[in-house]
């Protein structure tokens, strides 16, 4: 899991330079988000998640709340930003996900805290952001399609 995790840095980029500049800002639909927006999207529910999982590794048993992934893109300033400067950022992210889940031993992995009234393991959170990830990447390749731009 580590190990695609490591991978989908270059993943994430190549997609995303193959996307023409202007479709970057564009909103396929209404009340969708924009390339850029769904990269810092995943990027801030990335450093929740392992915020999240450090928590739980080191036995803090304080519930931890929801948060309004709506107000966070709204409020990122995302379609502003250069995409190179995401992409560093993607992938500062990334590397600091990937040391904090190497350097944790494995009953730390299997600890468990509550999200939202629901128990979660720290494993568990690890795969979320993979699976979060993988989620979003399917979404821009089947909304940037050529075809789906109007």
């Amino acid at each position: 899991m580590l190990q695609h995790l490591a991978s989908s840095i270059e993943t994430v980029k190549q997609l995303v330079l193959a996307i023409p500049q202007e479709t970057l800002t564009y909103r396929w639909a209404d009340r969708e988000w924009t390339v850029k927006e769904i990269l810092v999207h995943i990027m801030d529910t990335e450093r929740i998640l392992a915020y999240r999982a450090l928590r739980f590794a080191r036995n803090d048993p304080t519930g931890l709340a929801p948060y309004d992934q709506e107000r966070f893109v709204a409020a990122s300033g995302a379609n502003d930003r250069e995409l190179g400067e995401i992409l560093n950022e993607y992938a500062a992210i990334r590397n600091a996900t990937l040391a904090l889940f190497s350097s944790l031993h494995k009953g730390a992995l299997t600890r468990v805290g509550i999200v939202n009234g629901k128990r979660v393991s720290v494993r568990g959170l690890a795969y979320m952001i993979l699976g979060h990830e993988m989620h979003h990447l399917e979404s821009i390749r089947e909304n940037y399609k050529k075809e789906n731009l109007r």
